[in-house]
């Protein structure tokens, strides 16, 4: 990890600084309590989904730097790896549909709601992020049908800087380092565990989702908890923080 004097000022820094740490560390575990859904990433596996993603904004789907990728997802750990992945493009982020967007990022409740955009990608959250199992309406990109055929390794035409625009609302716009000045201010003690039902692309969320990063720990994020199973979640991951939504 990157140390206190020397925080990473880009995603892309703070991703290098935990691969080059432990990497087999978990990074990331997501529960759906609807569907009973658990995935686990580690450092490595989240990197390696962000690089398939990454290389599929930019390869596949020609985003340049400085463009915006709409999210318009629910809380779900593919989330995270669409945030990771814009960012690591120089890509910004926003989930304001009022922003100005080059790219529509949906899950399955709302394909409808987008389908007339000029690029769609929608995703089934299905287990293993597969393709839907009906036909999408014609226009829309299947996530699932995509990313395995994109690299393991991604290599950007222009990497971002600390400056480069990483999240968009209306009236306002905050740059990869503010992202992460502001989770570094949220205070998580070095390796903490945090156990969160708030949304990760939430404004409020972000800072939840790279503050146990920079701090050298994880998250467990929970998708529509239940109050009986919060308990368990806590203790079954070892949870050392918690924060509700």
């Amino acid at each position: 990890m990157s140390s206190p004097a020397n925080p990473p000022r880009t995603f892309p820094e703070l991703l290098a600084a935990r691969l080059s740490g432990d990497p087999g560390q978990p990074l990331l575990t997501a529960y759906d309590d609807t569907t009973g859904e658990r995935t686990e990433l580690s450092v490595t596996t989240y990197a390696n989904w962000v690089s398939k993603t990454a290389n599929l904004l930019t390869d596949e789907l020609g985003l340049d730097a400085g463009d915006t990728v709409l999210l318009d997802l629910p809380s779900h750990w593919l989330v995270p790896v669409f945030l990771g992945a814009a960012w690591s493009s120089a890509l910004s982020v926003a989930t304001d549909t009022d922003v100005l967007h080059d790219l529509v990022v949906c899950g399955p409740d709302s394909v409808e709601r987008h389908q007339h955009a000029d690029t769609v990608v929608a995703c089934a959250l299905l287990p293993f992020a597969v393709r839907f199992a009906e036909p999408l309406p014609e226009g829309v990109l299947d996530y699932g049908v995509l990313w395995p055929g994109q690299s393991d390794v991604f290599v950007p035409l222009t990497p971002p800087t600390p400056d480069t625009p990483a999240w968009l609302a209306a009236g306002d716009a905050r740059t990869q380092a503010e992202l992460l000045e502001e989770a570094t201010g949220a205070g998580y003690a070095p390796g903490a565990r945090l156990l969160t039902d708030v949304h990760p692309a939430a404004d409020h969320g972000v800072p939840a989702f790279l503050g146990p990063l920079l701090s050298g720990g994880s998250l467990v994020l929970l998708r529509d908890p239940r109050e009986l199973t919060w308990p368990a979640r806590l203790e079954d991951e070892r949870a050392d923080v918690q924060l509700r939504a």
